[in-house]
């Protein structure tokens, strides 16, 4: 971005309805102008956001929930919770909205080459370790890394995200998936219970392993003790914050956590860095 301020014009191309409640629905955006797409795709990482804006309504950040190699597009799960995600929810496709990013850090995935990776998350929070695992599942990423393990819950099996990706995702030799709702419903076959409990009941090896968690805050409060736990080494772990995030460039001071920012030294931290900070989870 020339202009870290100015947003970006973007179309809306595709609408998705996540969710059976309709609360989660994702949109795929497009750019209107070329060198914006060249821009934003050079500077992608998975684990990173944007910021979205619709004149006169507002803005706010919203994590990237697509993989650079899915096409010329940038995907958001969007939940309608107030106003200005309810001006985004009875958007059209073919309407314009502003766009801002990529901001932040992401996930470190050079790093974690060679290493099975184990994603823990809950929620719409799962919106960018989706991203993360299709990344990784790219042909051209997937002989880089060792097994990954998805661990996944929702409150209902209707809240569930990308149900036609993580059907396709238990086919696969080189994935291993848990997927959690909260209660017991007929006809659901998979765990039940809050993911820190299924974490604790699944136990993913910690050997040669990094550990990603994103989801509510009690959930990665109750989840980063159990992967300690289980023999995961602090540096290991990660998490991503999106915790009152306004501005998304470190100037308005609603995020800071003591000396750091979440919107621009994180969102992604390890938990060792956590363990410096003056955190609540």
């Amino acid at each position: 971005m020339d202009n870290l301020y100015e947003p970006i014009p973007m179309r809306i191309e595709r609408i998705i309805q996540e969710t059976d409640d309709a609360s989660l629905r994702s949109f795929e955006l497009s750019f209107m102008r070329d060198a914006d797409e060249k821009a934003f795709f050079k500077a992608y990482n998975p684990g990173q956001f944007c910021q979205l804006s619709i004149f006169g309504k507002g803005e706010a950040p919203f994590g990237i929930a697509s993989a650079a190699w899915e096409g010329k597009f940038v995907r958001f799960t969007v939940q309608n919770v107030g106003s200005f995600t309810d001006t985004i929810h009875h958007s059209r496709v073919g309407d314009s909205i502003g766009m801002r990013g990529p901001l932040g850090n992401g996930f470190p995935i050079q790093d974690w080459k060679g290493k099975d990776v184990v994603v823990i998350g809950g929620g719409c929070a799962f919106s960018t370790l989706y991203a993360l695992t299709k990344h990784i599942m790219h042909a051209d990423n997937r002989k880089e890394y060792g097994r990954i393990v998805v661990i996944y819950g929702a409150r209902s099996s209707g809240l569930c995200l990308y149900k036609p990706d993580i059907k396709s995702w238990y086919q696969r030799p080189d994935m291993e998936i848990h997927q959690a709702i909260d209660v017991p419903e007929e006809g659901w076959d998979f765990h039940t219970g809050y993911v820190p409990d299924v974490v604790k009941d699944v136990a993913p090896s910690p050997k040669n392993s990094v550990a990603v968690v994103c989801g509510p805050p009690i959930m990665t409060k109750y989840t980063l003790p159990i992967l300690v736990e289980i023999g995961f080494d602090a540096k290991d772990i990660f998490t991503s914050l999106e915790k009152k995030m306004k501005c998304g460039v470190g100037k308005c001071g609603r995020c800071n956590l003591g000396p750091k920012y979440i919107c621009k030294d994180g969102p992604v931290f390890t938990l060792a860095e956590l363990n410096e900070l003056p955190l609540d989870l």
